[in-house]
């Protein structure tokens, strides 16, 4: 046993194998040496409790195995990914993926100073939003925006500046739960305002709303339930019918449409998600949106409504503590301005927009061929192309699929979870979905540029 011992190398010798000496310039130099201890003391654990003597790999080994190990944790938990789920905006994914005008614009706009709050015409200070601003009124109609970092943020800031302290009336079927349990009767407490919840939860008249107000009323809310449907025995006031007992009874409505459609989305499948515009129109006195789900841009809550009320909010102390960087205004006006273009355009272009857009048989081809690639490999039992129903998720019609393919795979010689997992770390990580004891690489969600990383991942790097 003590010879065993003697052959275990020691802490500065593994420190100047070739493996870790080149390690230097990529890891902090005492992740190293934690890395060596870690490994050595486990190696004499295993030779104290082992039955018989075992043999010791040379330094040259050890070092290989504590290089590939500190490599492994020193992975960026933030990682590029290829979505093969069938859930377009995929929060845990990072929802909407950016053009390439979007993303040249944060490279370009990352790397150096910009004019973020300075006017370059009068070399006074403005507003950053202003940057975005009347792309937004441009297509939407609006007289005044505003961005701040995402919508939940937008509705405090909404609520803070107009109703606070006051009565919000808003019905009891609207009163939604949006991602990470934040609920809105929580997010208007925190926000100053005094929730008035009125109707049932199926049914909510224009009555209830007008016998609500009081001069303590401050605001009229309609919430878009993007996430979740309430069908049969149903009734809810339309906007128009809010905004006319708004203005007659001079108190503001305010719209949070949540995911919030810059186009119509019906050409796509999807009949239920509301146009900001139509909203403007109708006379909301504020409108409330996200720029990373349905308009294609980056994470951010978009406000648009009028001038009176949008001066209000840009002027209230939570403002800054919600405002957005210069990376995101870079690219949601990159966003906007393709969006502002012809409908062919933004379909070529916006990443979401190409995605919904591409024709069932162009991916039944695609899942035929990258099932006939990989059937051979030896983690593969099965593979064969499938039809499936994708959806956008992100909390935007949940009730509504769009028909779709995938390759459905049955593993061999592992488990579903060795599989899934197995792809999940690769780089980029390949993440579907298990269904029916399949795994399941929907193709509605991956671009063409993904199938040859989906082929290798199973068959290496032939060509695909």
């Amino acid at each position: 046993m003590a010879k065993v011992f003697r052959n275990i190398p020691s802490v500065s010798e593994l420190l100047e194998t070739p493996a870790l000496k080149h390690l230097v310039d990529r890891v902090h130099h005492s992740t190293i040496v934690t890395g060596v201890r870690s490994l050595l003391d486990d190696l004499r654990s295993e030779v104290q409790n082992a039955a018989a003597e075992i043999s010791i790999p040379s330094p040259a080994e050890l070092s290989e195995q504590i290089a590939a190990k500190i490599m492994r944790n020193n992975r960026p938990k933030l990682r590029t990914a290829l979505n093969a789920t069938g859930i377009l905006l995929h929060t845990g994914l990072g929802r909407a993926p950016l053009s390439e005008e979007a993303v040249a614009a944060v490279a370009e706009i990352a790397r150096g100073y910009a004019s973020v709050e300075l006017d370059l015409g009068t070399g006074q200070r403005s507003h950053r939003t202003d940057a975005v601003a009347p792309l937004l009124c441009t297509l939407t109609g609006a007289e005044s925006a505003i961005v701040v970092n995402n919508n939940a943020a937008a509705t405090v800031l909404t609520l803070a500046a107009i109703a606070q302290g006051r009565e919000v009336v808003v019905s009891r079927g609207q009163l939604v739960e949006i991602g990470g349990s934040f609920r809105l009767p929580d997010v208007m407490e925190q926000s100053g305002a005094v929730m008035r919840e009125v109707g049932t939860t199926n049914k909510t008249r224009i009555a209830d709303f007008r016998d609500a107000i009081t001069p303590d009323t401050g605001a009229l809310l309609r919430v878009h339930t993007s996430n979740y449907r309430v069908i049969g025995f149903t009734e809810q006031p339309t906007l128009a019918e809010l905004v006319a007992l708004g203005k007659l009874r001079n108190v503001p409505v305010l719209d949070d449409v949540g995911s919030g459609a810059l186009i119509n989305l019906a050409k796509y499948g999807f009949q239920d998600e509301p146009l900001i515009a139509n909203s403007i129109s109708a006379g909301a006195a504020v409108v409330l949106f996200s720029g990373d789900k349905l308009v294609g841009g980056p994470q951010c809550g978009i406000i648009v409504g009028k001038k009176k009320w949008i001066k209000r909010l840009s002027t209230h102390p939570l403002m800054r503590a919600f405002r957005v960087d210069k990376m995101t205004l870079a690219a949601l006006h990159a966003t906007l301005t393709i969006l502002a273009g012809s409908a062919e355009q933004a379909e070529q272009r916006l990443p979401l927009l190409t995605l919904l857009s591409t024709p069932l048989d162009n991916l039944k081809n695609r899942a035929e061929r990258i099932a006939a690639q990989i059937s051979s490999a030896k983690q593969v039992a099965n593979a064969e192309a499938q039809a499936s129903t994708a959806y956008l998720g992100g909390g935007a019609v949940p009730t509504e699929g769009i028909d779709s393919w995938c390759v459905s795979i049955e593993p061999a010689g592992l488990s579903l979870a060795q599989l899934t997992r197995q792809l999940r770390e690769r780089t980029p990580a390949i993440v579907g979905r298990v269904q029916q004891d399949r795994l399941l690489l929907d193709l509605r969600t991956v671009p063409p540029a993904g199938d040859r990383c989906l082929v290798e991942a199973f068959v290496g790097s032939q060509d695909s």
